[in-house]
């Protein structure tokens, strides 16, 4: 089961802009790209390093920590396997952004 979070203003996340954002205690950071909004998860799944201050190239963000490169419109790493991102449903409603997260109660008793 899932719900959606309003997490700010479309008008406050210009292209080229990241903001991150705290919903249920998971940390998540969203992206404008090209005037599309991208949100994953904030912690690199290789050692749980802050993606947040990643260089940003086109659509691939790379780890501060190790420079593992992950694409934030799919979570995956470029080529076949490898790690990838928990990404989340985001969409502007309103002039809002609203993000699609598991419902945390949900997901305890899955």
């Amino acid at each position: 089961m899932s719900r959606e979070v309003a997490v700010g203003t479309l008008d406050e996340l210009a292209p080229g802009q990241r903001k991150l954002v705290f919903v249920d205690g998971r940390s998540i950071v969203l992206f404008n790209i090209a005037g599309e909004i991208h949100a994953v998860d904030n912690s690199c799944p290789h050692n749980g390093a802050s993606l947040a201050s990643g260089a940003l190239e086109g659509c691939m963000l790379r780890c501060p920590a190790h420079g593992l490169r992950f694409d934030v419109r799919t979570g995956c790493m470029p080529g076949a396997g490898g790690l990838s991102l928990t990404t989340f449903p985001v969409r502007a409603e309103g002039g809002k952004l609203v993000v699609s997260v598991a419902d945390s109660a949900a997901s305890s008793q899955a």
